[in-house]
């Protein structure tokens, strides 16, 4: 009887639907997927990086990487991904990351490995090589959606930016996110 009652509880488990990922997040998930769709076209359009320790090679395949998606893109402008209806969304998720238990640990970490003065932040901009590129403090990831490997969040002072990791670009940004 018990065995019957742990197979029907399975079975039970396997046709609950999954937890319901809120419209902002799904349409940022598909801006993701057609950015992501540009970027593979672009990338075909530059020789392929082989391994190398060469600096000069990888800030050269970098910078073709990075003319080739912005010519994809002409006019990729701020909101194109991070949607005014998005960024509720994701200053809501940040606020609750950074109030819960330990976000003052968040907050330093966040204020303590800021680039000074901040750089500029545009869309199709190259994030500044000179500074570093402030990662992300894991708890507050955990809240954000995952994002394939290409991409990458970062913070800059208060703005939340999205960056193509191989072409060290500013895919798009929304200022005000981090408290």
């Amino acid at each position: 009887m018990a065995f019957e009652v742990l197979i029907a509880g399975l079975m039970w488990a396997a046709q609950a639907p999954p937890a319901a990922t809120p419209p902002e997040i799904a349409e940022f998930q598909k801006r993701v997927a057609d950015y992501l769709k540009i970027r593979k076209d672009a990338a075909s359009t530059v020789d392929t990086l082989r391994a190398t320790n060469s600096p000069e090679k990888i800030q050269g395949h970098q910078r073709d990487l990075a003319i080739s998606i912005r010519a994809a893109r002409p006019d990729a402008a701020q909101g194109n991904i991070f949607t005014p209806a998005t960024a509720t969304e994701f200053r809501r998720l940040i606020q609750a990351a950074v109030s819960a238990g330990g976000s003052d640990r968040v907050k330093k970490g966040l204020r303590d490995t800021q680039p000074s003065p901040l750089p500029p932040i545009a869309v199709n901009a190259t994030y500044p090589v000179q500074d570093p590129v402030q990662s992300m403090p894991p708890s507050l990831l955990k809240q954000l959606p995952p994002l394939p490997k290409e991409l990458e969040y970062r913070a800059v002072g208060h703005t939340l930016i999205l960056r193509d990791v191989d072409a060290n670009l500013i895919v798009d940004y929304m200022n005000e996110a981090i408290p």
